[in-house]
């Protein structure tokens, strides 16, 4: 099992409207830790990563992965398959504008 560790921070924070500073003083760290969670230099203690789950109203696992995240563009509206060869738009409900 490797040792390396993917989250969501950045994305879960600037959602929010946060800055590292912000999310720091909640969480009553220092916000460079948060940098360094964010860029994968530091994997957080249990209860970190505990406070960050609750702090986020999120499951650890929504937060944290040992494999990477899929983006969340792909997540939310597929890999594009709905869009024919041209790269036209065949699903009605949705716009490409």
């Amino acid at each position: 099992m490797g040792n390396e560790l993917h989250n969501r921070i950045a994305v879960l924070r600037v959602e929010r409207n946060l800055s590292r500073q912000d999310l720091a003083d909640a969480l009553g760290i220092n916000y460079q830790t948060i940098g360094f969670l964010e860029r994968g230099d530091y994997s957080p203690s249990l209860a970190l990563a505990m406070d960050l789950s609750e702090y986020f109203g999120l499951p650890i696992e929504a937060i944290f992965s040992r494999t990477p995240f899929r983006p969340l563009s792909e997540t939310l509206y597929g890999d594009g398959s709905s869009q024919g060869q041209t790269g036209q738009n065949t699903n009605p409900k949705r716009s490409t504008r």
